[in-house]
């Protein structure tokens, strides 16, 4: 139950992980949870029309950095708001995700094919090595090198980066670009592990991870902790209807989000 519970908890993980990137630059990345659903049907789609999963990881992968490094591109060539250009993402990669299943699959609901199958363990232990790996990489990425010591100044010491000669709206765009891969890993983990799609797959948990960041106070560890917390009510609301089924489903749904907030008053 437990490493189940682990595994449950990474797409969040993961989310969180690529919000935290976009929090140092200043940009906080609001088009997340619009991203991680966009990001499972393009797995989805992808890998059914190839017939390969690993195609389908990579070009939906590329699809979705490369989507959201053009966006991040024109805002700053244009010096837009972010925050306004980030909520209109948002808004951008949610209606796609009906428009495309409409016009490929015919349909706006569930999204099922014999090509799309996954093991259930197989995909617990695919989703926490990769999320050991990437976050490790994080981590050390951010801690120990020059230019993760430049993302962590972008949003809030941007003129010493200046000063150095470095631009710091190439951070600025290249931290979009990682919450987008972060986000989409986060998205395809959501599908594998129940070897569909479901619109609205994210179910806030965008949201979720941009609350992460805020509760753990820009420490990775932290996160994980409130996440694991997040989770943890989830899970438990996942099982407990199982053995209680009387209880309304909205107020299992809600569960996690109570626990954010009340969270983010305890804190």
């Amino acid at each position: 139950m437990i490493f189940g519970m682990i595994s449950f908890s990474c797409p969040l993980i993961l989310a969180a992980a690529g919000a935290l990137f976009s929090e140092y630059a200043g940009i906080l990345a609001l088009f997340l949870d619009g991203l991680i659903s966009f990001s499972a049907f393009e797995m989805f789609a992808f890998t059914v029309l190839t017939g390969s999963p690993f195609l389908g990881i990579f070009l939906a992968c590329l699809s979705s950095c490369l989507i959201v490094f053009t966006f991040a591109i024109i805002v700053e060539k244009t010096h837009a708001d972010y925050f306004i250009a980030s909520l209109g993402m948002n808004l951008i990669f949610s209606t796609s995700v009906s428009l495309f299943s409409s016009l490929i699959f015919k349909t706006r609901g569930v999204l099922t094919s014999p090509k799309f199958v996954f093991s259930v363990t197989g995909v617990q232990i695919f989703a926490v090595t990769l999320t050991v790996i990437l976050l490790a990489t994080a981590i050390c990425f951010l801690k120990y090198t020059q230019k993760g010591v430049y993302f962590r100044i972008t949003g809030s010491d941007s003129h010493v980066l200046e000063v150095k000669g470095v631009n710091p709206g190439l951070y600025r765009v290249g931290a979009w670009v990682v919450t987008a891969f972060f986000g989409f890993f986060a998205g395809c983990l959501l599908s594998m592990k129940i070897s569909s799609f479901v619109p609205n797959i994210a179910s806030g948990k965008g949201w979720m991870a941009l609350a992460a960041v805020y509760l753990g106070k820009r420490k990775i560890l932290k996160m994980v902790i409130f996440i694991l917390i997040f989770c943890a009510g989830d899970f438990f609301a996942a099982i407990i209807q199982n053995y209680i089924p009387a209880i309304p489903t909205s107020i299992l749904l809600s569960f996690p989000y109570i626990i954010a907030i009340v969270l983010s008053c305890i804190k």
